[in-house]
């Protein structure tokens, strides 16, 4: 009995030392990576400390929950508090996260640009807009830059007066040098149309949108891929529609620069506003 006793107090002591003896080189070993960090690459170093944690762990050092994960789990790097900040400035190197600073500039200089270009306009268009056939303003979106029915349009028609041709003309030339998306949308008032050509207020802001679009592609040589049209009909008015002035605001075509795309000029070169001979 006393030998069996034995035998299992040295199998245990024999355990004991075994675990004890792992506990000792993985604390070495933790040491040498730490006394030889300023020498060798810090990923490495990264990839080791992980290993030296998760066998921490096994051994029972100290319990898994306190364990932080890295960002990502397949560069692992190592889990203090400063090397999580380098993992955010890894991660944006690789394009996952967006630079607060870039983000900055490049709001700044489209807020510049965008105000260089509704000046602009509105040196370009003082007549229209002193008349009230134009309006310029700023949305979250961009510039608008609105063209009221009775400047352009004649009643329940998608066609453009020739008399709007020069006003026209004059916006395309200051957006057609630079590179800019413009989405034009068609609106009308709350007064529903029937005529022989348009069956509905639907029919007829987008028509107009879309009339508008053709124009700067044919015309002026705008690239398609930088126009989008659309018709909202009486669904998103400017004024109230309980007054004549009101409904006239509301009957309009607004071409909307969008901002977050790059507005620098690319050219100088001055816009040909002779219309194709597909365009009458």
């Amino acid at each position: 009995m006393s030998r069996r006793r034995h035998r299992s107090r040295n199998a245990n002591h024999e355990r004991w030392l075994v675990s004890y003896a792992d506990f000792i080189t993985l604390l070495f070993a933790f040491f040498v990576v730490l006394f030889s960090s300023s020498q060798v690459d810090a990923r490495k170093i990264g990839k080791l400390a992980m290993s030296i944690q998760v066998a921490f762990q096994e051994l029972g050092v100290f319990p898994a929950s306190t364990t932080q994960i890295p960002m990502d789990a397949r560069e692992p790097l190592p889990f203090s508090t400063v090397q999580a900040i380098e993992n955010a400035k890894h991660a944006t190197e690789l394009g996952r996260l967006s630079s607060p600073a870039t983000d900055s500039l490049s709001s700044v200089a489209d807020e510049e640009n965008i105000s260089t270009l509704q000046n602009e306009l509105e040196q370009a268009l003082k007549h229209e807009i002193a008349v009230r056939s134009v309006a310029l303003h700023r949305e979250t979106e961009g510039l608008v830059i609105s063209l009221r029915e009775f400047g352009f349009f004649d009643s329940g028609s998608a066609e453009l007066k020739p008399s709007a041709m020069p006003a026209l003309d004059r916006i395309a030339s200051i957006l057609s040098i630079r590179v800019c998306h413009v989405r034009i949308e068609g609106h009308t008032d709350n007064v529903p149309i029937h005529t022989s050509v348009m069956t509905s207020n639907w029919e007829l802001s987008t028509a107009r949108s879309t009339e508008l679009v053709r124009l700067l592609i044919q015309r002026y040589n705008f690239a398609p891929d930088r126009l989008s049209a659309a018709g909202y009909a009486e669904y998103h008015p400017i004024a109230s529609n309980d007054t004549p002035q009101g409904r006239a605001q509301n009957r309009r075509v607004d071409l909307v620069v969008l901002s977050g795309h790059t507005l620098v000029i690319v050219s100088n070169t001055p816009l040909n506003s002779k219309p194709s001979a597909a365009v009458r």
